[in-house]
């Protein structure tokens, strides 16, 4: 199922992109970059989730903290 979607360009813009429509499918176009855009915001706010998550962790990671915890996890075996 699909939505219509539109928006303003300037008139300029507007004749630039038909001297194109026959080589470019503009709607197509749009699609693309509105997906794209998209996928890269839901990334971005998904990382600042887990940053946020690890902040309020009740641990810290500090230098040497990985090395640390793979050691431990070594010796429990």
């Amino acid at each position: 199922m699909s939505e219509v979607v539109s928006f303003k360009v300037k008139r300029d813009l507007k004749r630039k992109m038909e001297a194109f429509k026959e080589r470019v499918n503009w709607s197509e176009e749009l699609r693309k970059f509105v997906e794209l855009k998209i996928r890269e915001m839901e990334a971005k706010e998904s990382k600042e989730r887990i940053r946020e998550k690890l902040r309020k962790a009740p641990w810290s990671l500090q230098k040497g903290s990985s090395a640390k915890l793979v050691r431990e996890d070594r010796d429990s075996h």
